[in-house]
Order: structure tokens, then C-alpha cells, then sequence
């Protein structure tokens, strides 16, 4: 299990940017799949950023080009850069640590969720 702290969100203008943090304790980050997602009022929750073990990223069509994700591993943070946001953007968003056993995605810890508010 990890224990996951998010920081970062707020209030942002369209065309504005962002980031937010997720710290981890209790284990290496570099040991998971870290995975940012979101949830919209009135919308389903989507996958947004992923950074595998090996560092690879992966992006849903919604963000790619204008989210970032990465992480530090000295200091056991996830970011996710967020330039150029929508009023679409409007979401909580969570960070979760997860690893793949078969082929099944086992979460591992979850963040508390950060309000994410882009006016237009």
C-alpha cells in the first residue's frame, strides 16, 4: 500500500496553466504505474495521464498535447503539467499508484482529490 497527498488545483483562467502534485510515502513510486484521472460533474471518470515504471507516458486524446505528466523520484512526486485549460477541464482529479498483476490493474493507494476550476 501506498499513502498518496495531492496538492496543487485552484481557480485558473481559459488558456491558463497548472500543476499538480501527488506525494507518495510507504513505497517507491517507481515500483507503479502512477496515473492521474479525473471526475466531471455529470460525467464518467476518465483516465487521463499515466507514467509506467519504466517512464513511459500515456495521454487520453482529451489532454494530449496540453498535459504533462512526470515524476521525481528522489522525492517520490507525481506532477501533471496542465497548459493551454478548457472550461472542460473542470473536474476533481485524483492521483492513484497501481501495478498490473495478469492483466488486471490493482490500485494501490489513492489521492484525497483536487478541485480543478477553469473559468471562461
Amino acid at each position: 500500500q501506498v499513502d498518496l497527498v495531492q496538492s496543487g488545483g485552484g481557480l485558473v483562467q481559459a488558456g491558463g496553466s497548472l500543476t499538480l502534485s501527488c506525494a507518495a510515502s510507504g513505497s517507491s513510486i517507481s515500483n507503479y504505474h502512477m496515473n492521474w484521472d479525473r471526475q466531471a460533474p455529470e460525467k464518467q471518470r476518465e483516465l487521463i495521464a499515466t507514467i509506467t515504471p519504466d517512464g513511459s507516458t500515456k495521454y487520453a486524446d482529451s489532454v494530449k498535447g496540453r498535459f504533462t505528466i512526470s515524476r521525481d523520484n528522489a522525492k517520490n512526486t507525481v506532477y501533471l503539467q496542465m497548459n493551454s485549460l478548457k472550461p472542460d477541464d473542470t473536474a476533481i482529479y485524483f492521483c492513484n499508484a497501481a501495478v498490473l498483476i495478469g492483466s488486471n490493474v490493482v490500485v494501490r493507494g489513492w489521492g484525497q482529490g483536487t478541485q480543478v476550476s477553469v473559468s471562461s
